[in-house]
């Protein structure tokens, strides 16, 4: 796949960034599974053992959305194409998740916003969106 040297340097940066927000969020999500909660910047903590459904939200990324997007920019780093499939599902998933906790901690949480904050809440949100905009604007190589 030929794409210029602007548009692989972004792509690079952004699965760049994908794969290290992806194996920080496999740590957090492997200690939150282990049973040990995990304090948030805006004052709440993933702790299954009080909501069971970080239990749910574990299991899904440890199992299914962080594999899927790092063996799809393995994928992309490898030239096979299928990489940008799986890496876009990847995306997805980061994408609705993370809107479901920015939102949530918005509503509920009144956070402080706070350099931390938005990196693990709303930072996702933009990178998983900056991964399918770009695979929109390169439609035509890409799928």
């Amino acid at each position: 796949m030929e794409f210029s040297l602007l548009s692989r340097i972004t792509l690079y940066v952004i699965i760049g960034l994908l794969g290290l927000f992806g194996l920080a969020i496999l740590w957090w999500q492997v200690n939150v599974l282990r049973g040990r909660s995990m304090s948030n910047p805006d004052g709440t903590s993933d702790n299954w053992h009080e909501e069971k459904h970080f239990f749910g939200i574990a299991v899904a990324d440890i199992f299914l959305a962080i594999p899927v997007t790092l063996a799809g920019i393995c994928l992309i780093l490898a030239d096979f194409r299928i990489g940008f499939y799986l890496t876009s599902l990847g995306s997805f998933w980061y994408l609705w998740a993370n809107i479901m906790t920015t939102t949530n901690s918005l509503k509920f949480e009144n956070p402080k916003i706070t350099f931390s904050w938005i990196m693990v809440f709303p930072f996702e949100i933009v990178l998983a969106l900056a991964y399918l905009v770009w695979t929109l604007i390169h439609f035509n190589e890409v799928f």
